[in-house]
């Protein structure tokens, strides 16, 4: 599992998103997570994703660096 810490330009947190390990439909894996959280002016709402792929986690590429 991994914190996604979400930050607006002067450096405040706005939020964290918890991403949980996920096999992806390319054959690669990573980490994923989704929420919402305050925006940076007033009133707004985000709806976030994140994702985090695991460079060369993908089946085929490792077949085709051979």
């Amino acid at each position: 599992m991994l914190i996604a810490e979400i930050r607006d330009s002067q450096g405040k947190v706005l939020g964290t998103i918890t991403m949980t390990p996920k096999d992806f439909k390319t054959g690669s894996k990573g980490y994923f997570g989704l929420g919402k959280m305050p925006g940076p002016k007033g009133g707004e709402r985000l709806q976030v994703q994140v994702q985090a792929v695991i460079i060369g986690s993908k089946a085929d590429s490792k077949k085709q660096a051979e």
